[in-house]
């Protein structure tokens, strides 16, 4: 296996430690993330003035001469797998995807193939520059299993980092269109109620709670308000189904991006999402209010139907502004279409 030399001089009025000194310093065109060169000053890589520093917390001098030795990404340990993608964009940098509900994002114990990295390694190939050392697709962020939509995928370390500082920064913008129980009116005196939600000029539903994983179930998230994670959700009204309105298609977008984050977050609102095996539970509609076959789209939406619409950021290399929208898949565009019958008169 190759590998490559990396040689620079700390600049002036460097921090302290090594560690903190060489990530300020070290040329963006090296690719290497913070965590990158952690392993590498941990595995002796890494000499300052000739001799070999394995400390990360090694006092370091403006002057001193750092070289770091990168062995070349090796073939990751995941095997490429031959499944049509539907690719929206593609670049040396990056790959934008719009993912179908059903697949997983990442292997797991539980599903070690037919994922969306076993496919992007069959599509990339020799395409990967390689990412934390490996040849891999970088993944920045995930969307569920059942959940449809947009998803960035990094194809080398300096995409990597650049996409992770946006998501971490909160400037990437995402909006999803999910079909929900109930209408989340700011004319609902009950939504008032409910502590953390408060509504924004528009009829703009706001939620602010903190999230972490549920205390007896590890599938699920829960809201809590003190501990957790910060998460902040909004959401509007696009279209109410039922006369009178008794679901609606709505548009949310997130302010912070946790896991199940809309999900758990219109469920705690009363808004579950339709289909959601988790958190939207199956609801008894009023007969009068849909028509037949709208009560049975409902009930039979084998997902939570939930799709991930827009997605914008900065180019992480070319610095050009990017935005992709995906239209609602077929299942999704169906149960809209039923739930617009007009209810049975009687």
């Amino acid at each position: 296996m190759g590998s490559r030399q990396i040689e620079f001089i700390i600049a002036e009025d460097p921090p302290k430690r090594l560690d903190k000194a060489v990530s300020r310093d070290v040329p963006a065109e090296a690719a290497l993330s913070r965590t990158r060169l952690a392993r590498l000053i941990e595995a002796g890589s890494l000499t300052m003035d000739g001799a070999v520093v394995r400390d990360a917390k090694a006092r370091v001098v403006e002057g001193a001469l750092i070289s770091i030795t990168v062995e070349e990404a090796e073939d990751s340990h995941i095997g490429p797998e031959d499944i049509a993608l539907d690719v929206i964009f593609e670049d040396d940098d990056l790959i934008v995807i719009n993912k179908p509900a059903g697949m997983v994002v990442h292997p797991a114990p539980g599903t070690p193939s037919g994922t969306l990295v076993n496919a992007l390694l069959h599509h990339c190939g020799e395409n990967l520059s390689g990412v934390g050392g490996v040849k891999r697709p970088g993944i920045v962020h995930r969307i569920d299993k059942e959940t449809s939509g947009l998803l960035v995928v990094a194809k080398s370390d300096v995409a990597h980092q650049g996409l992770a500082r946006q998501f971490e920064k909160h400037t990437v913008e995402r909006y999803y269109r999910a079909i929900c129980y109930g209408v989340p009116d700011a004319n609902d005196p009950r939504l008032r109620g409910v502590k953390g939600t408060s509504f924004e000029p528009g009829n703009i539903l706001k939620l602010t709670t903190q999230l972490a994983r549920h205390k007896f179930d590890r599938q699920r998230q829960a809201v809590l308000f003190q501990g957790g994670r910060h998460a902040v959700t909004r959401a509007r009204i696009v279209a109410p189904f039922g006369q009178p309105p008794v679901a609606a298609l709505i548009e949310c977008w997130l302010e912070t991006g946790r896991t199940h984050q809309i999900r758990v977050h219109m469920a705690h609102a009363g808004h579950g999402l339709v289909g959601d095996p988790t958190y939207g539970g199956k609801r008894k509609l009023a007969a009068k209010s849909l028509a037949p076959a709208a009560i049975g789209a409902v009930q039979s939406f084998p997902r939570q139907a939930l799709h991930a619409a827009v997605l914008g950021f900065v180019h992480p290399v070319s610095g050009a502004e990017m935005r992709f929208e995906a239209p609602l898949p077929q299942d999704m565009s169906d149960l809209i279409e039923a739930l617009r019958l007009p209810p049975v008169a009687g």
